[in-house]
C-alpha cells in the first residue's frame, strides 16, 4: 500500500471514527457513567465488532476482484455514489441529543464488552458502508491481503483511540455536541461527499 494512499485512508478513517454513531454514543455514555478505565471494555468490544465487519467486507471484495478485472472500477463508482449519499444524509442530520447520565453501579467488564460488540455487529449499514469505503483505497496491481491487513489494523487503532478520547472527555464533550453538533455533522458529511466524489476518479 503506497504511503500517500495510507495517509489518505487514515485521514478518512479518523473522519469516520469521529462521525456520530451508536458506538461513539455508547463510549460517551459509558465514559460519563463508569469512567474511562471501565469503558475500555466497551471500546474493545466495539473495535472487535468493527474488525469482524471489515474482514467480512474484505473477504467479499477479494472474492469479487478475483472473478472480474473490472469489478474494482465498478465498486469505486458505486461506492463513491453511496458515500456521497451518506454525506448528504449526515449534513441534514440533527445534532446529537444525549440523555442526562446518572451514577449507578458498574456492570462487569464482560457486560460492557458485549454491549460494545453487539452495538457494532447489529448495524447492517456498517457492512454496506465498508463495502463502499474500502474499495476506494485498493490498488488492484498490488497484493490484496497486505492491503487488507493494513487497512483493518489502521482502522482498529484509529477507532480505539477516538472512542477512548470520547470516553475520557465525556462530560466536556456532551454539552458541546448538543450545542454545536449540527455544524460537526456538516463537517463530517462534507468529508464523506469529498471522498465519494474524488476518489473513484483517482488512479
Amino acid at each position: 500500500m503506497a504511503l500517500h494512499v495510507w495517509l489518505l485512508y487514515t485521514l478518512a478513517a479518523i473522519g469516520l471514527a469521529l462521525t456520530p454513531g451508536p458506538n461513539s454514543l455508547l463510549a460517551l455514555t459509558h465514559g460519563a457513567l463508569y469512567g474511562t478505565r471501565h469503558t475500555l471494555y466497551t471500546v474493545v468490544g466495539g473495535v472487535l465488532g468493527f474488525t469482524v465487519l471489515i474482514a467480512l467486507s474484505m473477504f467479499g471484495l477479494g472474492a469479487l476482484l478475483q472473478t472480474s478485472q473490472h469489478a474494482l472500477l465498478v465498486l469505486k463508482w458505486v461506492g463513491g455514489a453511496y458515500l456521497v449519499w451518506l454525506g448528504v444524509q449526515l449534513w441534514r442530520a440533527p445534532a446529537m441529543h444525549l440523555a442526562p447520565v446518572g451514577h449507578g453501579g458498574r456492570p462487569r467488564g464482560r457486560v460492557l464488552f458485549r454491549q460494545g460488540l453487539l452495538s457494532a455487529l447489529s448495524n447492517p449499514k456498517v457492512l454496506l458502508f465498508y463495502g463502499a469505503f474500502l474499495p476506494q483505497f485498493i490498488d488492484a496491481q498490488r497484493a490484496l491481503l497486505p492491503q487488507f491487513v493494513i487497512m483493518a489494523a489502521t482502522f482498529a487503532v484509529v477507532e480505539f483511540a477516538v472512542e477512548v478520547v470520547l470516553a475520557r472527555l465525556a462530560h466536556a464533550i456532551r454539552p458541546w455536541l448538543e450545542r454545536g453538533g449540527k455544524r460537526f455533522n456538516r463537517v463530517c458529511g462534507t468529508l464523506f461527499v469529498l471522498i465519494g466524489a474524488a476518489l473513484p476518479a483517482t488512479r
